[in-house]
């Protein structure tokens, strides 16, 4: 099983990208602080957005164990035997209510929101505990 990130999600940090230079060019005139706060902010748009089509598959799981996106794009797989919990954090603030899937090794913790998985997390939850069961010697 894999779970990737939303298809509309790099394109939408693109496009914000495009709207921050848009928006400098018909504000910023010939100011070069304001240019150069536009290009920085666009940067990292697009960096983000390139992490994204790069690599969109931020967890993949299989009877063997579960495998990472660990910095920008490199992978780390763990087998079951590292995975301590798998649960959903929720968490309210303000009004705003998320979920988070949590993955805790002991040694690091991964943390994926709906849009890094493409799903919500109590589904992902519910897959990784039939995953893991099917690989527990009988």
């Amino acid at each position: 099983m894999q779970w990737r990130v939303r298809p509309v999600l790099p394109v939408t940090k693109l496009m914000g990208a495009v709207a921050v230079v848009v928006l400098a060019a018909a504000f910023a005139e010939h100011d070069p602080i304001r240019w150069a706060i536009a290009l920085v902010v666009a940067l990292a748009l697009a960096i983000w957005a390139a992490r994204d089509l790069l690599a969109p598959v931020r967890l993949a799981a299989d009877t063997s164990g579960v495998t990472v996106i660990a910095g920008f794009a490199r992978r780390r797989h763990l087998p079951w035997s590292v995975v301590e919990r798998v649960r959903v954090e929720r968490r309210t603030h303000r009004g705003l209510r998320s979920e988070t899937l949590e993955l805790d090794t002991g040694d690091a913790i991964y943390l994926f929101s709906a849009n890094d998985l493409g799903a919500p997390p109590e589904d992902v939850v519910a897959t990784l505990a039939d995953l893991r069961a099917s690989s527990a010697p009988a």
